[in-house]
């Protein structure tokens, strides 16, 4: 894990949390887009070095509205860029960790993605984000 590429937000309204937000940074989101494999609606702002990600689910059985209903609105997430998603797969299995995708899959921004169930890390759910090559 080289750093951290990512802090995700659960939040029930992206319209309106994409308006606290701009206020917060002084600056709009720079990218907005739908993965629909996962029922959701993100937003990414920059703040310096460090990018937020804004979630809303887009149905009612999406991981995000089960997590809002559940915990309610705010930090879902913290996501790690790796260079090799599948090795590095591979190394936290060994280690004993529990991943939830053991086959990455494209996710938001452009990355393939997979998380580890956050039993395994002190009630934290990571993500493992590499850059899709071009």
């Amino acid at each position: 894990m080289r750093k951290i590429e990512h802090i995700g937000i659960a939040v029930k309204d992206l319209e309106t949390s994409n308006l606290v937000f701009e206020k917060l940074f002084g600056a709009p989101a720079y990218k907005q887009e739908e993965v629909e494999s996962e029922g959701v609606k993100t937003s990414f702002f920059m703040n310096g070095p460090n990018k937020i990600e804004l979630l809303e689910a887009t149905n009612p059985e999406s991981p995000i509205a089960k997590f809002i209903e559940k915990k309610g609105e705010g930090i879902h997430h913290i996501a790690f860029d790796v260079e090799d998603i599948v090795a590095e797969i591979a190394r936290l299995q060994q280690e004993g960790f529990t991943v939830l995708n053991e086959v990455p899959k494209k996710g938001a921004d452009n990355k393939l993605v997979a998380f580890l169930h956050p039993k395994g890390t002190n009630g934290v759910l990571v993500e493992l984000c590499q850059e899709i090559p071009n």
